[in-house]
């Protein structure tokens, strides 16, 4: 059986034998990392037309409908010390939103770190994981992780995600196949690949004028702790500069941000 996303890509396209499609995975991070130990080369990448258990950041859950969303994760082996990967996450987030803006004719929003924003609402999101070789220090293998919505109607989602999720479809009005959007995320992703150290610049440039959490009112939830602030910029490693409500600067690395008037969060 040919596979229809490789039938979509160009006939040259260096990872067009790594792409593996699968109609059903509990999660495609989950494969992609079991592959990874077992020394899949760089560029593997991972389809599911649905997630029986499918994640985001800090252990929470993805809902991934059969066919109606994209939900990939790709393999890299950057060879490097993973303090220059702190932008991964942001960097896919900008592959994305390059994708998405090729396949649509609109870009979506980035709230910082991971989720990508049209109208308001959560479109997609980003799980970012590497594993360190003990001897080396350097990364051994990175999964980015990337789930979009494409063509649920709001009753499609959970009630509890009606107001808080879009899709596609609900965004645009027009209809689009995960496939295709696969083939423009998989050439960004691979764009990625090549320019991931030295691009980190642009790519933290981009993400930044597309982060809509800038200039926002947001909190901060930290190891327990809750603190108020508004958030000023992206550094260089991707982390979100904020002022503090006492004067003072920091730089969140990590943490759950809540961006005032979105999400609910009033």
């Amino acid at each position: 059986m040919v596979n229809p996303i490789c039938s979509l890509l160009p006939g040259d396209f260096p990872w067009r034998n790594r792409i593996h499609l699968f109609d059903c995975l509990p999660s495609t991070n989950d494969y992609a990392k079991e592959l990874a130990r077992q020394g899949a080369p760089h560029g593997t990448v991972i389809i599911a037309d649905a997630q029986t258990a499918g994640r985001g950041r800090m252990g929470r859950s993805f809902h991934s409908a059969k066919n109606q969303g994209l939900y990939l994760s790709l393999i890299l082996r950057p060879q490097c010390p993973p303090a220059q990967l702190m932008h991964l996450t942001c960097a896919a987030a900008e592959s994305a939103c390059n994708a998405v803006q090729q396949l649509c004719g609109i870009r979506p929003q980035v709230k910082w770190i991971n989720d990508l924003i049209m109208e308001q609402k959560k479109l997609g999101g980003i799980l970012t994981e590497l594993s360190v070789d003990s001897k080396t220090g350097l990364t051994d293998w990175a999964v980015i992780g990337i789930g979009i919505n494409c063509g649920q109607k709001r009753t499609d989602f959970p009630p509890e995600l009606q107001d808080m999720a879009t899709s596609l479809l609900l965004s645009t009005g027009n209809a689009y196949s995960p496939y295709n959007l696969a083939c423009a995320l998989i050439c960004e992703l691979h764009r990625l690949s090549c320019n991931l150290l030295s691009g980190k610049e642009k790519m933290l440039r981009q993400y930044e004028q597309d982060c809509l959490t800038i200039g926002k009112d947001i909190s901060v939830s930290k190891n327990g702790d809750i603190f108020y602030g508004k958030a000023l910029g992206i550094d260089g490693d991707g982390g979100l500069i904020v002022l503090l409500t006492d004067g003072t600067t920091q730089t969140v690395q990590a943490g759950e941000v809540s961006v005032r008037g979105l999400y609910g969060y009033v």
